[in-house]
Order: C-alpha cells, then structure tokens, then sequence
C-alpha cells in the first residue's frame, strides 16, 4: 500500500524551494503519492527519508528509455487505466522486425527504408521509432555485423532478437550504448541476458509461454534481484482475445493493486498472432490503444504504418490539450490587399485541413486563425470560443484590416448564424458565408469576388 499524500508530506525537507517544479513541498507530495513525480526531483530529501519513500515514489509502470536526442523512446510511467481520466503519457514505440538472414543488400535496403519513413500529420512529423533485428542465422558473428550495417544507416534505438550470449553481446558492441533493447530473457537464459544488460546498462525483456503471469512475475523478479531494474514484459499472448486480456491484467495490477513485479512496460509481437499483414495490423491497433509500451510488426508498408501512426497520435493526445496552432494571420501562397480573407479555429486538424485546401486552390489568400481554445469549428462555436466578438477581436488584433482593402471576410458555412453579429462587430465589412465543408474551399475561391 502506497503512502497518503501526508505521510510523504511529513518525510520531505519542507523547504518549498520550488527546485522540484512544484509551488510547495505539499504539491510535491500530492504529485508523489499520485505518482505523478519522481523523488529525484527534491534535491534535499534525507537518505533516510529516500529510503522510506522508495516504494511509494516509484512509478507503478517505470519509465524505460532507449536511445536519446531526436530518437529517444520514452515508455511507460503511466498512471491511468482508461485515457479519459487523465491522459496517457509515453506513447508506444513502433519498430519493425529484420531478420540477418535476408541477403545484406536487401537487408540494407529494408534499413533506409524504414528509418527514412517520415509522415507530417497536423504539423508533426510521424515515423517509426526503430528497428528489431533478429538473430535467426543464429550465427553470432552475422549478427554482429547485420547490426553494425543497421547502425551504420540510422541511430535510431533497437531491439536485439537473439537466444544465446555470445550472439547478444555481439549485437549489443555493434550497437552501441543506450538504445539497445534485449529481447529475451526467459527461463533457459536468464542469467546471461540478466549480466549483459547489467554490464551494457541495456533494459532486457523477460518473456513468458501463453499469458503466464505468474511465471512472467517470477522471472521479472529474478532478473531483478540480479541487479536489472529496467525490464520489459512480453506475457507470450499473441491472440485478439487472449492478448488483450494479458495486456488489461498486467495494466491493472500494476496500477490498481501496485504489484511491482509487474510495473513495467510490455512488448508485443502482433505478426506472431496474425495470418496475414491486414490481421497484424489490426492486432497493432488493438496494442496501441492497450496497453503496449514496444510493438514490433513484422511488416512495412507505409498503408498499413499511417493509419497505425495517426491512431497513436490521436491516443496519446491529452484530451484536455487538444493540439493547437498559434493564433495568428497566415499567408497562404503571396496574398495581396485585394486577396480573399477567410477565418477559422487554430485546431490543428482543422487548420492544416483548410490551409492545404485554400493551397491546393492555387489563389493566395489570408487565413485569419482565431484563438478558439483548440476547438473546432462547430465545437468552438457551441461552447463560446468561436464567436462573432472573438473574431472581431482576432481581425484587428492580427492586423487583417491593414493587410487587406476590400473589407470583406469568409466564415464558414457551418456558423453561417453568426454572420449578422459579424456584421454588428465589424462595421463597414462584409461577411461572406463560405463552403460548409473544407474540401468545397478550391471551387469557392476560383469564383470568389
């Protein structure tokens, strides 16, 4: 059981410094018990008190790290079960699986491929995370050297696949230090993968058969008490069914019943569990959504990979944050005076959405983008934040009146309603509804006037 907000309160310095991020030593303590803040942040708790507050400081789900700067892979240290109660915080990472016994050429091929994947969705670039290589030549030295060719290609983080040893340390000096996972340790070789990821300071996973769990906490526990303390868990369930089940159990009892043995990240494999390329992605989503820290396909196809990438990002967006562009007055192509002007929410979806059609028009124009809280534009109208006074404001606080001299602005046509007050707001314009939908925006403006 977990100490109350109090209890830790009474162990801390009581300084409020602020140094931890949080206004007293009380917050701070709040942040721990909920385990929303790690201990290391209180540059002045006692040894005595570190030791007491260990276990009740410490994420249910510890946070696991591969790999740094631009290709860091943060995972785990969530806190919730469902998203809607707060948010999830580490996205899962999506890596794909090679195997050194494809021709090196091809294998190279594979390589680039991969790690040069890059999508922009509402302003953010999306990509896969890494790579798994696998060790099916069983062949240590052609190991080692497949992982030297991945690495000489990319820095982006692995998972090292191999049964033996010699194999795995092989792949982990051809790594690199700090962005190698070791996949896997299980009860025939866990002592070897234990002291390789101890001497490599490299997070190992542990692997159970069919969604033990009782034996995948036992050999969590073992590793551990060989000195690892950054592991992942693959319960071994490859099914839709079963899979979730392991996935949910394991998620619970590390938040709800704190049982460390389990509070780590999880791996899956979702091609083991599928006949087909559709199948493994449908298996994939299932992972994103719950509760997968580490999901390695088995397949690369950029039509299968967007639509996993877009399901993640919109997962793992708080949902009390929706993504946001600045407010502003943007340029679409080189507008002049005489341009049209048209407005909308600084949504993200909805801006990029209505930026890429007015470009794809081939009319430069002004986009007035108002401050509507991240809402949408029929959301924000509902709720107050997209109005006619905000939009009036918006036009005189971003200067549309001086970079235009017609006098005359485009709303959408889903709160074509409030062109009247429009009008009240902004005397001497005029308020011209456009197309309800974003896509009707090109045929709009090559007839707009």
């Amino acid at each position: 059981m977990g100490l109350s907000g109090l209890e830790i309160y009474k162990l801390l310095p009581k300084t409020n410094c602020k140094e931890c991020g949080q206004p007293t030593c009380l917050a701070f303590a709040m942040k721990l018990a909920a385990k929303q803040a790690e201990l290391s942040a209180c540059p002045y708790v006692s040894e005595e008190s570190k030791a007491a507050l260990a276990a009740a400081s410490a994420p249910p789900i510890r946070l696991i790290t591969l790999g740094s700067d631009n290709f860091k892979i943060e995972v785990g240290n969530e806190t919730v079960m469902f998203r809607h109660e707060k948010t999830f915080y580490h996205e899962p990472a999506l890596m794909v699986r090679l195997k050194d016994t494809l021709p090196l050429s091809e294998f190279e091929a594979h390589v680039k491929s991969i790690a040069g994947y890059q999508v922009e969705r509402v302003g953010i670039q999306l990509a896969v995370n890494g790579l798994a290589i696998e060790n099916a030549s069983g062949d240590a030295g052609v190991f080692g050297n497949y992982v030297a060719a991945a690495r000489a290609i990319t820095p982006k983080p692995f998972v090292l696949i191999a049964k033996s040893k010699a194999a795995m340390e092989a792949g982990l000096k051809a790594s690199g230090t700090g962005n190698s996972l070791l996949y896997a340790a299980d009860e025939s070789n866990w002592q070897d993968m234990a002291a390789l990821a101890k001497q490599y300071s490299a997070p190992v996973a542990v692997r159970a058969d069919k969604g033990d769990l009782a034996a995948l906490a036992n050999l969590a526990e073992q590793v551990k008490s060989a000195g690892v303390e950054d592991i992942v868990l693959d319960p071994g369930a490859r099914g839709l069914g079963d899979g979730l089940a392991a996935l949910t159990h394991l998620r619970r009892l590390a938040l709800k019943k704190n049982f460390r043995a389990l509070g780590y990240p999880i791996i899956t494999f979702p091609g083991e569990g599928a006949n087909s390329e559709t199948e493994e992605a449908i298996l994939a989503a299932e992972h994103i959504a719950k509760y997968a820290g580490f999901i390695v396909l088995d397949h690369f196809d950029p039509a299968s990979i967007y639509p996993l990438l877009t399901l993640r990002q919109n997962i793992y967006t708080d949902p009390q944050k929706p993504i946001q562009v600045s407010p502003g007055l943007y340029e679409i192509g080189e507008p002049k005076p005489e341009s049209p002007l048209l407005v909308t929410t600084n949504f993200s979806l909805t801006y990029f959405t209505v930026s890429g059609e007015v470009e794809g028009s081939g009319v430069p124009s002004w986009l007035l983008v108002a401050d509507s809280e991240g809402m949408s534009v029929l959301t924000g109208w509902a709720a107050g934040k997209f109005d006619a006074e905000k939009i009036a404001k918006s036009v005189k606080q971003f200067g549309a009146d001086q970079k235009t001299k017609h006098k005359k602005i485009v709303i959408p046509g889903a709160v074509a309603a409030i062109s009247g007050e429009l009008e009240e707001e902004l005397p001497g314009w005029e308020v011209l509804v456009g197309p309800r939908e974003a896509i009707d925006i090109p045929a709009y403006l090559k007839n707009w006037n």
